[in-house]
């Protein structure tokens, strides 16, 4: 991608949020051992993605992100996967038909390890102790001896991850992705009682469907039907990790991030300078970009041009995360700066990380009407600039948690104690993920059908 650039050049530059290794030694001995390691994705896939993230960026198609907050070692199992797996093909259905386009699926699943923290330590019942990174740094466990940060948790990491993309591939191609069998799922969701106005859009997914099958066209003779592509993404924090992973293209000879499809900057690494824009600009791979409030003009203008200086449809994909009520302050301010650099970029919106709230029972939790609002602006302030709203990032799970609260199923703040399993931000579960599915769909629907007027 850049030229004199090397995997090792981020080491130069000014690193923040990443762990000091007390063993120098240790951490040396697990880098080289992951560098022996098979890359965990390949450079063809990558550049698959890029396309297709590319059409996304013209309305073509629409990106759906989504998966855990950050993955655990002990909560690991096949059953989890495929829960949250299911979900995310259940939300891709429902938005297939409300916006007419394909839609792009990336998991934040088989490395998504690492987090960010506001503070370099907690306190937990009245002990101060470092604070827990994400399971490929540190332990969750409140002692001292856990939060000690250990390289060899980068090996646990990748066979994890590893375990994981295997079954991805298999579930994607198996049968399991069948969309007629994804489809019966939701119609299950569509049942409940508070569920009317989707009843009808499932319905009518339905017909279609069954138009389908009348017309020959079924699991048996297309196997679009039956199987999907699936990416895997992850924020590239931890660098040693990263680098470790690095390969070059034998096709193109160009470096790839072999960690993932899809790598993102957070908004508290994004510095121009900093450590992680260095190594996320020298590879091929499509790169995300958290933007937030404080995004300004001015560094969003160098961060396009250090992270996509050709200009290259569907390397660079921004995420909008402000918060519900804040979208139209700091969205179209951003929008102009792309328009005004004339850059090829994809705008997704993440509803989720501007609004987290702490509830009265002490819970860290994100109220699903503010996700729900912060969408809806997203959308708004896209068809009053002109521009593509071109797909939504979510923290998710298959799981049936109570961790943020309203949706159907009505969580309150009481309900949070009963299944809050998360280890660090409170995730949508499977039927809050599935309505918001539903209504992102009626949002697209709603764009597409005003296009389509536009256009007479």
């Amino acid at each position: 991608m850049t030229k004199g650039w090397t995997k090792s050049d981020w080491r130069a530059k000014p690193r923040i949020q990443m762990p000091d290794y007390p063993d120098a030694a240790a951490l040396g001995a697990v880098e080289a051992q992951l560098a022996k390691y098979p890359p965990l994705v390949f450079a063809g896939e990558a550049r698959k993605l890029k396309k297709q993230l590319a059409q996304a960026a013209e309305g073509k198609a629409f990106l759906l992100q989504g998966g855990d907050c950050a993955e655990s070692f002990a909560e690991f199992s096949a059953d989890n996967i495929r829960d949250t797996f299911r979900v995310m093909l259940q939300m891709a259905v429902v938005l297939t038909y409300g916006a007419k386009v394909p839609v792009i699926k990336v998991g934040r699943m088989a490395g998504q390890f690492a987090k960010p923290r506001s503070a370099p330590t907690e306190v937990i019942n009245g002990l101060e102790l470092p604070s827990y990174k994400g399971d490929i740094i540190n332990g969750f466990d409140p002692t001292p001896e856990a939060r000690i940060p250990d390289p060899n948790r980068m090996l646990q990491a990748y066979t994890q991850a590893a375990a994981s993309l295997n079954l991805l591939r298999a579930f994607s191609t198996g049968g399991f992705a069948d969309i007629h069998r994804v489809h019966s799922w939701t119609l299950g969701f569509a049942e409940h009682d508070k569920a009317e106005r989707y009843r009808e859009l499932s319905n009518r997914i339905s017909d279609a469907l069954d138009f389908m099958t009348a017309a020959g066209v079924n699991s048996d003779t297309a196997h679009t039907l039956t199987s999907v592509d699936f990416y895997t993404s992850h924020e590239a924090l931890l660098l040693e990790y990263e680098e470790a992973l690095c390969r070059i293209d034998s096709i193109s000879g160009q470096p790839v991030a072999g960690s993932g499809h899809m790598l993102w900057i957070g908004d508290r690494t994004r510095q121009p300078d900093g450590a992680h824009v260095e190594f996320c600009r020298g590879v091929l791979n499509p790169i995300g970009l958290k933007c937030g409030p404080t995004t300004t003009a001015e560094d969003l203008k160098v961060l396009m041009a250090k992270l996509n200086p050709a200009n290259e449809p569907g390397r660079l994909t921004l995420i909008a995360r402000f918060g519900a009520g804040k979208v139209g302050e700091h969205l179209p301010r951003l929008i102009r700066t792309v328009q005004e650099e004339g850059a090829n970029v994809l705008w997704s919106c993440d509803p989720m990380h501007g609004n987290t709230i702490k509830a009265q029972s002490g819970y860290k939790t994100r109220p699903f009407d503010s996700v729900l609002r912060e969408v809806r602006e997203f959308f708004a302030i896209h068809k009053a600039e002109g521009t593509v709203p071109g797909g939504v990032h979510f923290e998710m799970t298959g799981k049936d948690v109570t961790e943020c609260t309203g949706g159907l199923r009505a969580v309150t703040d009481e309900d949070l104690s009963s299944r809050y399993h998360t280890a660090c931000d409170p995730r949508l579960n499977a039927s809050q993920s599935l309505e918001l599915a539903f209504l992102v769909a009626e949002e697209l629907s709603a764009l597409r059908s005003e296009g389509q007027r536009l256009a007479l």
